[in-house]
This record gives structure tokens, C-alpha cells and sequence, in this order.
């Protein structure tokens, strides 16, 4: 992570500093008396003095605060959201796509407050994973017995079961949650099947991280990613889109704005909008589409410290129960 680092290079910058200064004021009699590198003897070091010592506890302790603060940084760039014991939901089952920016949502939301949670990938197909529900949409989540629907919805819910002293969200947060599920997906779809070769490339992702068979993978790729290019272009007609790239670089620079200065929307950290907005670009990030939008916005310092605070993924992997 890059403040991780950042914070590692300084604490190290600052150690060897410190070394240098502690060399400086305990060189041995011995290495004097060695001479200087052209054979003429170097006059023998005074013995210690009080201040010479001082100086030796004091560069002792800048290395002892170097270390400390290395170690302090790191944690607070990792720190997440931990619950306490008891708000924490003891079992949580997300139904979803891979790929699918809703479903990134309620991730995000979960990797942030390090929610374990088990992931069913739903076969778009067949969907027989949610044959059980009349709701046949992902994302659907389960928590403790009880069935949750729509990303948004979802959060809410979790929300308020996460945070019951917290009464709502400010109105500058909502009203961005809002902006994510009323335009920022809607420039997506047009921006990765945008052509024919970067539609191949995101049902290259999609076959690659869905719930397929051999057999439905290969067709997955190409039949659905023929199908999605014509449909992209209806939706980029739907969405009154002109010009596919300068909508998504339009919507990231609208995004960078309403942070005003600020690390985060919600401040020092993120707060729901932040997350949703972190959670629909994460599937596309690192396809040609999301490459080009951090190269020509100013959205990826904001997208670093997302992925920096929202951490590792809290997903309970098979055979880790």
C-alpha cells in the first residue's frame, strides 16, 4: 500500500540517520588509530565525554522513536472499522456475480467493517444457487436467518444493525449513494463493452471469476460478450451518452470534486457514499476502461486510500471454517 510504504521509507530514511549519528559519536579508538585511507595515522579519540554521551542516549532514543512510529503508521494505514463482539453478525452468506458492481457494494461494506461473511456465486444461467428465493437478483444476503435484498437496501439494513445509536446519514452522503445508483453504474456498462475487443476482455473477466462449467465458459466469453456490445450501445442511446470515455471521466471528476480537499467524503474516513462509489468501480479498475479513467482523472489518490482502508477482503474462504 502506498502510505504503507510511505510510512516505512520515512521510518527507515530516519533509522539510518539516526545510525549514521551514533556511528559518528562512538567511532572505537581502535578504528582511529586504523588511519585515514591514505596511511597517514588519524590522532587517537578523546574518551567519552558527558555530552558525548548524552548525545549517544539521544540518538538511542531517535532510533527507539523511528521504530515506534514505523510500526504506529502501519497500523493506523491498515486500522478498519472493527465492530465490537456483540454488533458483529455471526452468519452472513452473500449471493452474488463476481463482477457485478451491486454485489462490490455490499462487499465493500463488508470488507470495511471486516464482516466475515461466506460468498455463493450465482450461476447467471441456471441461478439454481437462489432457486430457493422469489427474489431473483443479486445481490441477496443472508444474516443470521434472515434474507436481505437490493445493495442499498442491504446496507441500510446492516447499518442499522452495525450502528443503532447512529439515527440516519447526513444529507450530502445520501444524496451521493443516490448519484452511484442512478448514474455512475449507468456509465459502466457503456464504457467496458464499449468495443469489441475490451467486451471480450471484461467477459474474459467475467468467465474467468463466475460460476461456469468448462463448456459455459468459452461460450460465456464470446456470445456474451457480442451480445453486450450491441446491447452497450442501446444503453449508451438510453443513458443520452455521447461519447463513452468522457461520460466515465466526467463522472470520476465529479466524484473528486464533491470531495472539496478532503481525504474521504465522509471526512478523515470513508463514510456509505464513499463505499458505494469505491464498491462500482472496483470490478473495473483494473480493465483497459478503469486504467484509463485513473490516467485521465484525478480519482486514484481517492481510489488508493480506498483500497488502503478498506483492507483485505473479510471473506471466509472454503476450508477456512
Amino acid at each position: 500500500m502506498r502510505s504503507l510504504r510511505a510510512a516505512q521509507s520515512l521510518a527507515s530514511r530516519s533509522l539510518l540517520l539516526s545510525a549514521r549519528a551514533l556511528h559518528g559519536a562512538t567511532a572505537s579508538p581502535a578504528a582511529a588509530a586504523g588511519g585515514s585511507r591514505w596511511g597517514n595515522p588519524l590522532p587517537p579519540s578523546p574518551a567519552p565525554t558527558p555530552s558525548s554521551r548524552a548525545l549517544q542516549g539521544g540518538v538511542a532514543g531517535a532510533v527507539s522513536f523511528s521504530l515506534t512510529f514505523a510500526t504506529v503508521a502501519a497500523a493506523e494505514v491498515q486500522a478498519k472499522e472493527r465492530l465490537p463482539a456483540d454488533l458483529l453478525p455471526q452468519n452472513v452468506v452473500l449471493y452474488q456475480y463476481q463482477a457485478c458492481p451491486f454485489c462490490n457494494k455490499v462487499r465493500a461494506f463488508l470488507d470495511y467493517h471486516d464482516i466475515p461473511y461466506k460468498v455463493v456465486e450465482v450461476n447467471p444461467l441456471s441461478k439454481k444457487e437462489i432457486k430457493w428465493s422469489e427474489y431473483k437478483k443479486v445481490p441477496i444476503l443472508t444474516v443470521d436467518g434472515e434474507n436481505l435484498v437490493d445493495s442499498s437496501g442491504i446496507i441500510n439494513k446492516l447499518q442499522r444493525k452495525i450502528s443503532p445509536d447512529v439515527e440516519s446519514t447526513s444529507e450530502e452522503e445520501t444524496k451521493w449513494r443516490r448519484w452511484v445508483d442512478e448514474h455512475l453504474v449507468h456509465v459502466l456498462s457503456p464504457n467496458i463493452y464499449r468495443t469489441t475487443s475490451e467486451a471480450l476482455e471484461s467477459f474474459d473477466y467475467i468467465a474467468n471469476n463466475g460460476n461456469f462449467s468448462f463448456s459455459e465458459r468459452f461460450a460465456v466469453k464470446y456470445a456474451g460478450a457480442a451480445a453486450m456490445y450491441f446491447v452497450s450501445k442501446k444503453l449508451k442511446k438510453k443513458y443520452n451518452i455521447t461519447d463513452e470515455r468522457a461520460s466515465l471521466y466526467d463522472a470520476a471528476n465529479t466524484w473528486t470534486e464533491a470531495l472539496n480537499g478532503r481525504n474521504f467524503l465522509g471526512g478523515a474516513k470513508p463514510n456509505l457514499a464513499d463505499l458505494a462509489v469505491f464498491g462500482v468501480l472496483r470490478p473495473i479498475r483494473y480493465l483497459r476502461s478503469g486504467k484509463d479513467m485513473v490516467e485521465h482523472t484525478q480519482i486514484g489518490e481517492w481510489y488508493q486510500r480506498m483500497e488502503d482502508a478498506v483492507g483485505e477482503p473479510s471473506r471466509i474462504e472454503e476450508g477456512q471454517e
